[in-house]
């Protein structure tokens, strides 16, 4: 691995601290409407950030005064939206004072249409589709370096990172019509993640040192954010989470008990418990945004008010119907509102066989999450049939780790999971460079899992990505020897202490990995006396159980790891080594740690160092000398002591898109981290069909 300049292993180094130089504006001829300015013919016109202007700053540089046009359908789109006031205001009302200025890559867009997507169910392989409606306060542009305004429009620090500014842009509206303001983002902290009936226990990811932060209204388009401790990754979370730091107070209030004494009466006239309930027929309990909504769950046909580009309007078992918000606070550089796709269709296909049946026959719009490279053959051989282009992205956390329960319930196997033996052996019995030629079609590299994406950080060595990656079966059943794990019946499989053979039951999901690999690895560890069980679940299945402790091991892709997710994000950096989407391994030295040792299973010396090293880490700022070190020796330590085994990283993946997809271009990366296609501004995407 090289650090050439232009290389994705740059990323880190610039994710946290860009220098961002305003471009001189050029301005142009004054004209009554202004120029169609794209990124393939810009003019000359750069603003402050990438492809991309606020209003005031546009029109100087232009030389023009925006006028807006709208969808000539969205009329009809916003009476399928529930509950929203008819007759529309014209488009200048709904869009914000300053509204942001989208430059489309290749042309100005038309407007129409709907856009296909697959996913597995409800909950299970629908980020990818979530992503290409999100928002939040920030973004990564697509070169995956600089952050960028979305939501808010501009933010500030002070000295030592621990109040973060955020202005927002006035007039903007929900896509109900209501004000969207500092005071949604105080409920949504205070009321809602703070509140114990919704929360009975506040989400780590949301406490800082384990305190509370304060949100400061400071006027309607201004909040403060004060952390406890210096919290500089904090902007990364909001440029690339599916957590969204606001939640619409005007529709929440009346069901909320502090501001509603009688919500309680109002929630038993609908049919609920209390008051939390009734809230949480709606949000969820969750800043996860497919959770069933009350279309699905037949509560009501209203949705939450949102700031996305498309609204929630239709939810069965079989899929999703969405329709363009007619509130976005988009325009492209002529002043049309964004988005320009009508609708977004979601359909639920978990079948693999169906899923590339679908996409060869050119049924669907956009495919990036859950398909494989194993995939790639097929779906470009048929390309010209089905109408559509399939491209291979650098994959960043595509890494598929396997994770032994360190904390198992069976105190036996406990005892073998916890011997670091027993962890190096499996790692040696994996043909790493058979699985990248026969499951990755010789687009991988043999390596170790680690919990900083390698690509994204500057402190993995290689040294530490080539730990224990050498396909050395003798040297496994040397080890397995070594703990006494014997076969003494000559049957092919090693025996427990206890006398029962050694059995690994894997479960998994076919969205987290490639079942060929499951299926070479199930045969490796057999190969050293270690049998394997294979059983597929769903996503849910699989998550459920592993969150419950039930499992053997636990496998996924290795995401949540880059740089900007652990530089605000610890939960890939200690136990249980992953969240409830991506569980890893360790969840009772989790518990005992909540617990403040009353509880779970006491872990080793090298795990407690890891909770005071990954709380310095993320008080400082990604990329300086300081994180590096406190990085280099975090990576080291689970390198070390193998709680997640990897297997082969630097994946290349598959990004399918339908031909009459337009400005659509090529992806920097394929990956959840940087919340799959959200750097790429879909809004700005449009059907020329």
């Amino acid at each position: 691995m090289t650090d050439e300049p232009g290389t994705l292993r740059k990323l880190a180094g610039s994710g946290m601290m860009v220098l961002l130089l305003q471009a001189a504006p050029v301005a142009l001829a004054a004209a009554a409407e202004c120029p169609p300015i794209t990124v393939a013919e810009n003019r000359g016109i750069e603003g402050a950030f990438p492809q991309q202007f606020e209003k005031a700053e546009f029109e100087e540089a232009a030389g023009c005064e925006l006028t807006f046009g709208e969808n000539p359908a969205i009329a009809e789109l916003n009476r399928r939206i529930a509950g929203n006031p008819e007759p529309l205001p014209p488009v200048a009302e709904r869009l914000p004072e300053e509204p942001l200025v989208v430059a489309p890559y290749q042309s100005i867009g038309r407007y129409g249409g709907t856009l296909v997507g697959l996913s597995k169910a409800t909950e299970a392989g629908t980020s990818d589709l979530l992503s290409i409606r999100h928002v939040n306060l920030f973004r990564y542009s697509d070169d995956l370096k600089t952050v960028v305004p979305n939501v808010a429009k501009s933010w500030s620090w002070n000295d030592d990172y621990t109040e973060l500014t955020v202005k927002l842009r006035k007039g903007h509206k929900w896509s109900d019509g209501q004000p969207f303001t500092a005071e949604d983002i105080r409920f949504w902290y205070e009321d809602l993640i703070l509140n114990p009936e919704i929360y009975p226990e506040t989400p780590s990811r949301w406490l800082f040192a384990g305190e509370p932060m304060q949100v400061e209204v400071v006027d309607p388009q201004t909040v403060k954010l004060i952390f406890p401790v210096p919290t500089p990754g904090i902007v990364n979370r909001f440029a690339v989470d599916f957590g969204q730091p606001f939640q619409p107070k005007h529709f929440f209030e009346k069901m909320h008990i502090k501001y509603n004494p009688k919500a309680n009466e109002l929630a038993e006239e609908r049919g609920f418990e209390n008051w939390a309930a009734l809230v949480n027929n709606y949000y969820g309990g969750s800043d996860w945004k497919d959770v069933p909504s009350p279309l699905l769950k037949g509560t009501d046909s209203r949705v939450v008010p949102t700031l996305e580009s498309h609204i929630l309007v239709e939810e069965t078992a079989t899929g999703r119907k969405l329709v363009a918000n007619p509130y976005f606070f988009m325009v492209d550089t002529t002043g049309n509102q964004l988005p320009y796709i009508d609708e977004i269709e979601e359909q639920y296909v978990a079948d693999k066989e169906v899923q590339n049946l679908k996409l060869t026959n050119g049924e669907v719009t956009y495919k990036m999450q859950a398909v494989f490279i194993e995939d790639f053959p097929v779906l470009k051989e048929n390309e010209a049939n089905g109408g559509y282009r399939v491209d291979l992205a650098p994959g960043l956390g595509e890494n598929v780790f396997y994770a032994f329960n360190t904390t198992h319930e069976d105190p036996v196997l406990r005892g073998i999971f916890n011997d670091l033996r027993f962890r190096e052996a499996m790692s040696l019995a994996i043909n790493r460079e058979e699985i990248e030629e026969l499951v990755y079609l010789g687009q991988a590299e043999p390596m170790q899992a680690t919990p900083a994406e390698p690509l994204t950080v500057t402190f993995v060595t290689d040294e530490q990505l080539g730990y224990m990656t050498d396909y050395d079966p003798r040297r496994a059943d040397t080890l397995l020897d070594e703990m006494g794990l014997e076969d003494s019946d000559g049957d092919g499989v090693r025996e427990r202490p206890d006398g029962k053979p050694l059995v690994v039951r894997l479960v998994y999901s076919n969205q987290g990995a490639p079942v060929k690999l499951h299926e070479l690895v199930r045969d490796y560890w057999g190969a050293v006396g270690v049998r394997v069980d294979l059983k597929e679940v769903t996503s849910d299945e699989y998550r459920a159980s592993a969150n419950n402790n039930d499992l053997d091991v636990t496998v996924w892709k290795n995401d949540g790891t880059s740089g900007p997710t652990i530089s605000q994000d610890v939960s890939r950096l200690v136990p249980p080594f992953g969240d409830y989407f991506n569980p890893g391994t360790g969840f009772a030295w989790a518990v005992w740690k909540r617990s403040g040792g009353e509880e779970g299973i006491e872990p080793p010396v090298e795990v407690k160092k890891l909770w005071d090293l990954a709380e310095e880490f993320i008080q400082l700022p990604l990329g300086s000398p300081e994180s590096d070190r406190v990085g280099a020796e975090i990576v080291q330590i689970h390198v070390e002591n193998l709680w997640k085994i990897g297997t082969v990283g630097n994946i290349l993946g598959p990004v399918y898109h339908r031909n009459d997809l337009e400005n659509f271009e090529p992806f920097a990366a394929k990956t959840f981290d940087y919340y799959w296609a959200y750097p790429f501004r879909p809004v700005q995407w449009y059907l020329s069909e």
